[in-house]
């Protein structure tokens, strides 16, 4: 949500001084064989450039679009002629049409990469309008885009831009089976636990058009899932639903551990032999090898990067020992430090779910727990992509398990806030939790604790930002960046004229992140990152910009909300659970301790 980030964003600052391809679509030579497709230029895509003029791309990159004169006479080494590629495109019926709405319009002809041509068509005050790509050999059209799909190439559905094969529909769905199977009660086939997995894996019928390069479908269809997922997590913090009825697992834990591991080894194994590094893990990189050498943290990204620097500081730090360790070429290549970051954040997350399970409810919900993430395709679809996603996830998951400190709440609290601030409206709930349970003298105590630890961490991780750079040129290079960047990954951008309408979606977030601050709810852990999670998908729901990515976020919350209340395998579902440890409830021999 830009207005609740940017007003808390600004305030940590202060205190120093964010399957299947379309049809006819080609795979790009060079961007796709590395793992990252051609648009991907700033942080979930933004406009390629490189598609607008020839100037704005490396010399290096052998897909750099070449113009070429008005001449009959081909290229050498090439079979067509530019005023032929430009005679197969005018006769396009979807350029025909795009050209008629801006009069005026001219186009021109580019080699592109070996053995293709590019037409591109513009309106008079210069911007791309139309995009056609043809094959030198034949003469065929290979691709054709108006619209969203000529600045971004994130939008045409390029087979592996992003997850590579685990798009495939023979990793995709068993993937679904394999995290349906062991939530399912086979004796209440209609339990309303079995409609929010399935609102989980409906986020799969979205990106189904995305591969499609659908976007004026799948855009809509991330919506639902958002919107029920939002009701269902604050119906579980209490402001609805008055119980839960307990999950028990058919499998034994036992069995359910042995499906973690082999799961957590595929994830793994397909992350170093098929996934590829998008724009967000190669900067990760880039700005850790920065704070390394002492170089100032924000501003003169590469060419091929150069928004590279809008997180905060602690996403880079994340990469700092990864970079040391496996070292930087100084170019887009195979980036094994983000593939070592990318991995050892899942792990920690599924690491994290497993001792939340066992502070709340004990070893078969903690097994539960890692099992959901490591089946759960979208993570191995963040995984797979090598994003910086998993550090929220992972933030959040260790401010949630640390909840009973207020100290420890503060510290991730603000980590998690400083890597994307998203997360930094997190902010009040944590800062609150536990609060009405303590008794009145002990309060302003626990306040201050999570105040200071809050502090004090932006202080510390501010460092690397602030000892080269302003608050004005970080302001500019992340905030006023994002805020201004558009996106057709959303409602809001996709259709536009709606910004009244997103305006009251992004207060509705900023209120309810207040609200759950302070309006009593159930106690313990599940409520807890009910809320956490209600905060997160509310925010998402205003973004300008959003992705598949982002999923895992709140992934791990949702989860833990919904089987929060399991019994252990074994126990009468009728009876009462136990009651809950220090993890989900006040330890009052502490007077610092805070559920």
């Amino acid at each position: 949500m830009r207005r609740v980030c940017t007003v808390l964003a600004l305030a940590s600052c202060c205190l120093l001084q964010v399957v299947t391809p379309a049809a006819g679509a080609t795979r790009s030579a060079l961007s796709l064989a590395r793992g990252r497709s051609e648009g991907l230029r700033a942080f979930g895509g933004l406009p390629d450039r490189a598609t607008t003029a020839a100037s704005s791309t490396s010399a290096s990159d052998p897909e750099a679009p070449v113009p070429v004169a008005p001449s009959i006479v081909p290229p050498s080494g090439r079979r067509l002629s530019s005023d032929r590629v430009l005679e197969i495109a005018d006769r396009l019926p979807k350029m025909r049409g795009v050209r008629a709405k801006y009069r005026g319009s001219y186009g021109g002809a580019y080699l592109k990469g070996p053995g293709r041509w590019q037409v591109s068509y513009f309106s008079r005050p210069g911007k791309e309008i139309g995009q056609v790509i043809i094959a030198d050999a034949n003469g065929r059209v290979l691709e054709q885009w108006t619209g969203f799909q000529v600045a971004w190439t994130m939008a045409r559905g390029y087979p592996g831009a992003f997850g590579r094969h685990v798009n495939a529909l023979y990793i995709w769905l068993p993937l679904c089976l394999l995290f349906l199977v062991p939530f399912v009660d086979w004796r209440r086939p209609f339990s309303l636990l079995h409609l929010d997995l399935l609102a989980l894996l409906s986020f799969s019928v979205s990106l189904a058009f995305f591969n499609h390069g659908h976007i004026y479908a799948s855009v809509p269809l991330t919506y639902p899932p958002l919107v029920y997922l939002l009701v269902r997590m604050l119906a579980i913090v209490g402001l609805g639903e008055r119980a839960s009825r307990p999950w028990r697992s058919w499998i034994p834990a036992p069995w359910l551990a042995v499906g973690v591991v082999f799961l957590l080894g595929f994830r793994i194994g397909l992350n170093v032999t098929d996934s590829n590094v998008i724009d967000v893990g190669y900067a990760g990189v880039i700005g850790a090898q920065r704070i390394a050498e002492g170089k100032p943290l924000y501003g003169h990204y590469p060419s091929d990067n150069e928004h590279g620097d809008t997180y905060g500081p602690v996403n880079y730090e994340a990469y700092v020992p990864f970079e040391q360790i496996f070292g930087w070429s100084g170019t887009w290549d195979d980036l094994p430090a983000a593939h070592a970051a990318a991995i050892f954040f899942d792990v920690l997350a599924v690491g994290l779910l497993f001792l939340i399970g066992m502070r709340v409810r004990g070893p078969t919900l903690g097994v539960g727990l890692a099992y959901a993430w490591v089946s759960y395709p979208f993570t191995l679809y963040a995984l797979e992509s090598n994003s910086n996603d998993m550090i929220v996830a992972v933030l959040v998951l260790a401010a949630l398990l640390l909840a009973s400190s207020p100290p420890a709440r503060g510290v991730f609290a603000a980590l998690a806030g400083l890597a994307k601030f998203a997360p930094l409206a997190l902010a009040p709930l944590f800062a609150t939790h536990g609060l009405t349970e303590l008794p009145y003298r002990r309060r302003p105590l626990a306040l201050g604790l999570f105040v200071g630890a809050f502090a004090l961490t932006t202080l510390l991780v501010g460092i690397p930002a602030f000892a080269h750079d302003s608050l004005h040129e970080i302001y500019e290079r992340t905030i006023a960046y994002q805020q201004n960047r558009g996106s057709p990954f959303s409602v809001w951008g996709l259709y536009g004229g709606l910004h009244a309408e997103q305006t009251a979606v992004e207060a509705g977030a900023v209120l309810l992140a207040l609200l759950l601050a302070v309006v009593p709810r159930r106690p313990g852990i599940p409520a807890l990152a009910g809320a956490a999670g209600a905060i997160l998908i509310a925010l998402q729901l205003g973004l300008e910009h959003w992705f598949y990515l982002y999923v895992p976020w709140f992934f791990g919350l949702v989860m833990i909300a919904l089987l929060g209340t399991a019994v252990q395998l074994g126990e009468d579902p009728t009876q009462s659970p136990a009651a809950p440890d220090a993890a989900s409830g006040p330890a009052r021999s502490n007077p610092l301790a805070v559920a």
